[in-house]
């Protein structure tokens, strides 16, 4: 080989080589970034947290996650939760760390958790953090919230079948609304969250269920998600059913008027006992369940 030929060659090899070597530094800088990507979290409060390996003690301050992490099939990385948390049984077992609104702050530090799980309404977050524990901070409103912070919970947990829960929850409600029977769809509805009387508004998952069952809510758009309202306004919209729980059934006839609902005179008054109501108010993977009891419910009153 000529010398300017091996030159030549020379040449290109290092050309070749200095191009394979960038690529190479590109494509490990990617993958990096994508791995930093998947052990990097943004929680509900716009808080970044990076876990570098998966969980393995999980504290959850809230009982629609603790429910979604054990539907995930990760019940047993849970060493605390709060005081609602009561479902599956096994949970029960678990130390109960406080509320989730007021936790026990020592003893949250004391399971020494790799990750706390907590609602955005909860102040203890900035607490916890300041004592160095890893948070995450999740609070599902609305099913497409419940969807999202489902899929979200399974890349921190770094499990497999999130989507498929995530279908099997929306397939579920569907199924709920294919058994309901036509005649109900179109009945409204009001339902009570509490006795003061608060009531589940628009853009809520319970008001969202409703929908998807063809069901109708009483309640104004402009009232807000989870209104405290004049107990007047059920008067004046005289609703053909009314959903509470079994506490606050007891009052409704002595409310000023409410003797003279339809849904009262024709026993078209649900009230679900507190087993129920749990299921009810978390927008995690009982929803089905949720659905249910709120078409059994719509079916009841068409008798």
């Amino acid at each position: 080989m000529s010398r300017a030929a091996w030159t030549s060659r020379a040449h290109w090899c290092r050309r070749l080589g200095l191009r394979a070597g960038t690529a190479l530094v590109s494509m490990l800088l990617l993958l990096g970034a994508a791995a930093r990507a998947a052990g990097e979290i943004v929680d509900d409060a716009g808080q970044r947290t990076r876990l570098d390996a998966a969980p393995a003690r999980v504290v959850s301050l809230l009982p629609s996650l603790t429910e979604t992490v054990c539907a995930l099939g990760a019940c047993e990385r849970l060493v605390g939760v709060d005081r609602y948390s009561n479902w599956p049984a096994s949970v029960q077992k678990l130390p109960q760390l406080g509320g989730g609104l007021d936790p026990n702050i020592e003893a949250v530090v004391a399971a020494r958790p790799d990750v706390v799980l907590i609602g955005t309404s909860s102040r203890a977050a900035v607490r916890l953090r300041a004592l160095g524990l890893k948070v995450v901070a999740l609070e599902p409103r609305t099913r497409a919230d419940q969807r999202r912070v489902t899929r979200l919970l399974g890349r921190l947990l770094r499990v497999d079948g999130a989507d498929a829960l995530v279908q099997r929850i929306d397939d579920g409600v569907a199924a709920a609304a294919a058994a309901l029977p036509g005649a109900a769809r179109g009945r409204r509805v009001y339902y009570e969250v509490d006795a003061a009387p608060h009531a589940a508004g628009r853009g809520t998952f319970i008001d969202e269920l409703l929908q998807a069952l063809g069901l109708v809510n009483i309640i104004d758009a402009g009232l807000g998600p989870y209104p405290r309202i004049n107990p007047e306004l059920v008067v004046r919209a005289d609703p053909d059913l009314v959903m509470v729980s079994q506490q606050g059934a007891a009052e409704l006839a002595r409310r000023p008027g409410w003797a003279r609902l339809r849904a009262l005179r024709g026993g078209h008054v649900c009230e679900f006992d507190a087993a129920q109501r749990d299921i009810l108010v978390r927008p995690g993977p009982r929803m089905p369940e949720a659905a249910r009891l709120m078409a059994d419910c719509a079916a009841r009153s068409l008798k």
